[in-house]
């Protein structure tokens, strides 16, 4: 591949992620059915903040809350959820580096639980309805636990 090949393909892979990052989140609060990529985005925040890489932890913020304003969810509450995660869950999942597959999985069905669990929290203290439990959060879970083993 030679340089200006790879520029194109970097510039070409900029312009999609961009793209994905602001208006996903809207075809979200229009199409119900299409995944929230909670878990996935918020891996990606992780992978970010371990490996000191700043691309990472902006892409994932900036889809956290954008998806949050879009879909009217608590503000920060996905982040506030990643971090604490971060702190306290995040270093025992270390010892599985031997298994490529199992930190990933784990730590995105932990961060959609705890999200979800903080999410009803918040409904249940300020007497409020953001979320139902249906098919729709199960399939998102699905999809979400899907792409992190693809990638």
């Amino acid at each position: 591949m030679t340089q200006a090949t790879k520029v194109k393909h970097n510039t070409l892979l900029s312009i999609v992620i961009l793209f994905f990052i602001l208006f996903y989140p809207m075809l979200i609060s229009i199409y119900v059915f299409f995944p929230l990529f909670i878990g996935a985005i918020s891996y990606i925040l992780l992978q970010g903040l371990e490996k000191k890489k700043t691309t990472y932890i902006l892409i994932a913020i900036i889809f956290l809350l954008n998806l949050e304003i879009n879909l009217s969810l608590p503000l920060f509450l996905s982040l506030i959820t990643a971090f604490i995660f971060y702190v306290t869950l995040y270093p025992s999942l270390l010892h599985f580096r031997r298994c490529k597959l199992c930190k990933p999985l784990l730590s995105v069905l932990i961060l959609n639980f705890l999200y979800l669990g903080s999410l009803f929290a918040f409904d249940f203290i300020f007497d409020l309805d953001s979320v139902t439990l249906d098919s729709i959060l199960f399939y998102s879970l699905i999809v979400d636990l899907l792409v992190v083993v693809l990638l």
